[in-house]
């Protein structure tokens, strides 16, 4: 018994969770709602999947919340600051978050600052910076300049469909989250790359004498993580059609609890891509049913972190029980 409850406890809740919400609202079940959670768990996911990339290697991105806020910010200003077209608002944003992963990954792996302590430092450095740049302003269609002019550009059409738009009757951003967690899965459970970062985060030491380059997995950890961020970052601005200040600072939180909850998913007690999903969908399914429900919001962290706290006790209790 201890054992299924390990490898199906967190599926079990998740069904758990959506009969209740289903049984105390009617509306729940409905293609819109739950299209809705779907495309509110898309950003959160995407964001998860970098965190999880940092834990597969034994580390902790921190600064992924920055890297969503300086992607979303840096999309909307290259489009109503500079008029530029689709491709440039997206590589810019994407190849900005691959510096973010470079800095970090030079301060954990070349200058050996602890993970924790090398990402809080540049998750306060991008923040500022995306600060800086936008002196503190969120970025919108015909907003007022510091010259006293109007912003000359304004978000196009084609960039709003990343966030707004549907595919074969699918949210587009939802479209995005399966095709991510789709390759990352395959990625991670059948390359031999991804089975290399799992030794990585496994034993470095014995990675190492067997001769995998295990500075170069770590750094191109960091570098995935930085990446999805910046996606989530790019897809939320499309989504809420401005570029807000601080707008990843909230997903931090949220992409870390469904990293963890993760790790319970079918018993793996390791991160992985379907295990980050299936908890961005717990965690979703938990904030659409509370919201329904009329729960206040600050009332709602505490279900998470009661979540989050019931998740890791299935991860962790088993082997504790192994060492005792």
């Amino acid at each position: 018994m201890p054992g299924v409850v390990q490898r199906y406890g967190s599926l079990l809740a998740i069904a758990a969770v959506v009969v209740f919400f289903s049984i105390v609202n009617e509306n729940f079940l409905s293609y819109d709602n739950l299209a809705d959670i779907l495309r509110s768990i898309s950003i959160v996911t995407l964001v998860a999947i970098g965190v999880t990339f940092s834990l597969i290697v034994g580390g902790f991105d921190l600064s992924v919340g920055s890297a969503v806020s300086v992607s979303t910010v840096l999309s909307a200003s290259l489009m109503v600051w500079y008029r530029q077209e689709l491709l440039v608002a997206v590589l810019v944003p994407l190849l900005f978050g691959l510096v973010i992963g470079l800095v970090n990954s030079f301060l954990v792996v070349k200058v050996r600052i602890p993970d924790i302590l090398a990402t809080l430092v540049t998750l306060y450095i991008f923040q500022g910076i995306h600060l800086s740049y936008t002196h503190g302003y969120s970025i919108y269609n015909n907003m007022p300049l510091t010259d006293g002019s109007i912003a000359p550009g304004i978000m196009i059409p084609s960039f709003l469909y990343i966030g707004q738009g549907k595919l074969w009757g699918i949210p587009v951003p939802v479209v995005i989250m399966g095709l991510v967690v789709i390759a990352v899965h395959i990625f991670l459970s059948y390359t031999k790359h991804g089975r290399f970062l799992y030794v990585t985060g496994g034993n470095s030491e014995a990675a190492r004498l067997s001769g995998i380059p295990v500075n170069r997995y770590r750094t191109l950890a960091y570098l995935l993580s930085a990446f999805f961020a910046s996606l989530g970052g790019i897809v939320l601005a499309a989504r809420i059609g401005t570029g807000q200040v601080m707008a990843g600072s909230p997903l931090l939180m949220d992409a870390v609890a469904a990293s963890f909850i993760g790790f319970s998913i079918l018993g793996q007690g390791k991160p992985n891509a379907l295990g980050t999903f299936c908890g961005a969908i717990l965690m979703g399914v938990l904030m659409n049913g509370l919201t329904m429900m009329n729960v206040p919001y600050y009332a709602q962290d505490i279900v998470k972190g009661v979540v989050l706290a019931a998740a890791l006790a299935v991860t962790y209790l088993p082997k504790l029980r192994k060492t005792a």
